[in-house]
């Protein structure tokens, strides 16, 4: 062996050495240091506040029909904030929400604040321009106008707003406005932030600064699923490349959730009621003899395979009259056949005023079976007197009560909305 070889590999030892010496100084200082540090861990760190589902069984959801969100800006008209949620007591059943993800179409702009117009915020910007310019009158004129008018719902819709970078006309939506996922879709447009939502369509007019894109939460097919929610943000998203425009995506989680709660109040609240007639055995009601008597009445028969009594004012159904027996009407079927009995049938949520419908469905009932010389039953075929009917009237003002708690007035759109198939 060399004496390079040797003095090699002597060199290479006292390496060896020199870093094991220095590793063993590092250790020390790490070890002189380590009772502090463990006393700063030992510290219990705040938990994030939780909401206690545990001193009840479900919480259920309550929509705040009459809560405005807060204004943004000097003089805006009270407005939600794309990317946060919008003020309101309705809560999903979930303990930790995440935030809300940004979602930009292609831009690097922020996307500014969408007005959410509720009566109640209206009635604030109708008040100040009744104070600088108009009489008393036009407030009342303007609440009354916007009230009627379709409106973004942010309690039973998700929305995603999107601010083109120039006005667009209801044209450019044609993706959206056409697109079919299983739950209603609205969009809407406005010719600047002070401007009242206008309900879009194909034949729309005008040019539109800001627009929202809704889709409805819940109705009587169920919850929103996280499938056609994420759907609806990929029409959105689509939508907002060929403006272009920017967009806030909410917490597509959240609404979720927010669906499941929905549904699971509306199914509680869903009340429906009838009132049977029935002949006597073994007779029966020739279908051309009922189709004369429900016509005279006031009945038009529908393609949906009943006879319906219309408000003649807003076309809204008051009532139907369905056979007995499991087919359909149809106007063949009237033509040949007979059947044992009929059911009127009131739905609740979707009456302006139930307990008067009540009134007039039941007089209409009891009409009907004196002229076909029928009993008026309840579900379980007892005969309904007076005292039944006044028990089963308390029950639909109970029914149209429990909609007023949670801000879901029957027969409004909301109610309509959510009670549709």
């Amino acid at each position: 062996m060399s004496s390079l070889q040797i003095g090699l590999i002597v060199a290479g030892v006292l390496l060896v050495v020199a870093v094991i010496a220095y590793n063993r100084w590092q250790e020390r200082r790490v070890r002189r240091s380590l009772p502090e540090a463990r006393g700063v861990a030992a510290r219990p760190e705040p938990e994030p506040p939780r909401r206690n589902v545990e001193r009840v069984e479900r919480v259920e959801p309550t929509l705040g029909g009459e809560r405005a969100p807060p204004a943004t800006g000097t003089g805006a008209a009270p407005a939600f904030r794309a990317g946060e949620p919008a003020e309101s007591t309705f809560e999903p059943p979930v303990d930790v929400i995440p935030p809300p993800a940004a979602f930009d179409a292609g831009a690097d702009v922020a996307f500014d604040d969408v007005a959410q117009r509720t009566p109640a915020s209206d009635a604030l910007i109708a008040a100040e321009a009744d104070v600088a310019t108009i009489g008393g009158a036009a407030l009342g004129q303007r609440q009354d106008a916007v009230r009627d008018t379709p409106q973004p719902d942010h309690e039973i819709e998700c929305l995603i707003p999107l601010s083109p970078a120039t006005p667009v006309g209801a044209g450019a939506l044609a993706a959206g406005l056409h697109a079919r996922i299983g739950k209603p879709l609205r969009w809407f447009g406005r010719t600047d932030a002070r401007a009242d939502w206008q309900l879009l369509s194909s034949d729309s007019g005008g040019r539109f600064a800001d627009v929202v894109a809704c889709m409805l939460l819940a109705d009587r097919n169920g919850a929103a699923s996280r499938a056609q929610l994420d759907t609806f943000a990929r029409v959105v998203a689509d939508v907002a490349a060929a403006l272009p425009a920017t967009f806030t995506l909410p917490d597509l989680t959240q609404d979720a959730a927010r669906a499941e709660s929905l549904d699971r109040l509306c199914a509680e609240l869903d009340v429906q009621i009838g009132l049977t007639i029935q002949m006597p055995e073994p007779a029966s009601i020739a279908g051309t003899r009922l189709r004369g008597v429900a016509e005279a009445a006031g009945f038009r028969l529908s393609p949906a395979g009943r006879f319906e009594f219309v408000n003649e004012e807003t076309g809204g159904v008051l009532y139907t009259l369905s056979n007995l027996r499991p087919d359909a009407f149809s106007a063949e079927m009237l033509r040949l056949t007979a059947t044992n009995g009929v059911v009127f049938l009131l739905d609740v949520a979707r009456l302006a005023d139930p307990t008067r419908t009540f009134d007039q469905m039941k007089m209409a009932a009891r009409r009907m079976a004196h002229t076909l010389g029928a009993d008026l039953v309840d579900d379980n075929r007892r005969p309904l007197d007076d005292a039944a009917l006044a028990t089963i009237r308390e029950q639909v003002a109970a029914a149209a009560d429990a909609l007023h708690a949670v801000h879901i007035e029957p027969g409004s759109p909301r109610a309509l909305a959510l009670f549709s198939a």
